[in-house]
């Protein structure tokens, strides 16, 4: 079954231009997910976000800092995010062509899969892709994809095109910054020339199947055991949402005395001291002191 599309919109080269739909080319299915589960209650657990001094806190009410220095953030919130929010054009122009050489694999990111719309547009897309094939480039060009811009790389593979979102310079660290510190040593010729043989010896066609994970193939084995016979399921139903306000009442009400306890120790103990540091600040002129402690954590 063929998975939804990631992004649809438009494949334009100069004056020709198709319909097109991303998918995502790689999948995590497969992978081992465990949920955290209370052994006395057979109960899932839900992630409460918490402040130290006013307990518990609704997410909806948090914002995001950045840390811009020791211990101050400027704070930004839905407003904020929105002023900067690309507006997705909905096109991947393609801007110019590259050898796939010229492309260092430092750069190369995420595959999608990019498939024609039915319809007219097919043959348009046909045409961009035999071109492509036949002068044996590489094409780049960029896309709004979930609200932030990527570069592509675009390639043929059989029938259709994979896209290749690709590594901002910056984001590609330099090898010299590493690889300069190995001493320069010179090899045997003689060990060099036994090294070669048995790279010959070992030479083989490039063959992904054969590639095991033996720690996940573990995990599912002993998933296996344990629910052969069904003797160790426990039933262990999403936690409801009126559930979690229910938790989050009750924490704020447990934390009231001893968060209330903490501060009045913090107090005495801070009078004994140096004069106390000052409350992280932020460069923006609305403040609220009652979050100021919950300002100083990085949003997750």
């Amino acid at each position: 079954m063929v998975a939804r599309p990631t992004w649809q919109g438009h494949l334009k080269l100069s004056l020709v231009s198709c319909p097109v739909a991303l998918y995502t080319a790689t999948t995590s299915a497969n992978d081992v997910r465990f949920h955290l589960i209370n052994p006395e209650t057979h109960n899932r657990i839900r992630m409460v976000p918490t402040d130290p001094d006013a307990g518990p806190v609704e997410r909806s009410d948090l914002v995001r800092g950045y840390e811009v220095s020791k211990d101050e953030y400027v704070l930004f919130d839905d407003a904020d995010f929105d002023k900067v929010k690309l507006e997705s054009t909905k096109v991947i122009a393609i801007d110019k062509f590259v050898d796939e050489a010229d492309i260092d694999r430092l750069y190369w990111a995420d595959p999608f899969f990019v498939m024609p719309e039915k319809g007219a547009g097919i043959e348009a897309f046909v045409v961009i892709r035999d071109a492509m094939k036949k002068q044996g480039k590489v094409a780049l060009g960029s896309l709004v994809l979930r609200g932030k811009e990527r570069q592509l790389a675009l390639e043929v593979r059989d029938k259709g095109l994979v896209a290749w979102t690709l590594r901002a310079h910056d984001e590609v660290r330099d090898a010299g910054d590493y690889f300069d510190d190995i001493p320069k040593v010179k090899a045997d010729a003689d060990m060099v020339e036994i090294a070669t043989r048995i790279i010959g010896q070992k030479e083989a066609d490039f063959d992904p199947t054969t590639f095991k994970d033996r720690y996940d193939d573990a995990l599912k084995a002993l998933i296996k055991a344990k629910t052969k016979g069904g003797k160790r399921l426990v039933e262990a139903p999403e936690p409801e949402e009126s559930n979690v306000i229910d938790l989050m009442e009750a924490l704020r009400n447990s934390l009231k005395g001893s968060a209330s306890g903490a501060k009045t120790a913090t107090r005495k103990a801070s009078a004994k001291k140096a004069p106390a540091k000052a409350a992280a600040k932020t460069t923006r002129t609305r403040k609220a002191p009652a979050k100021k402690t919950a300002s100083r954590k990085k949003a997750a």
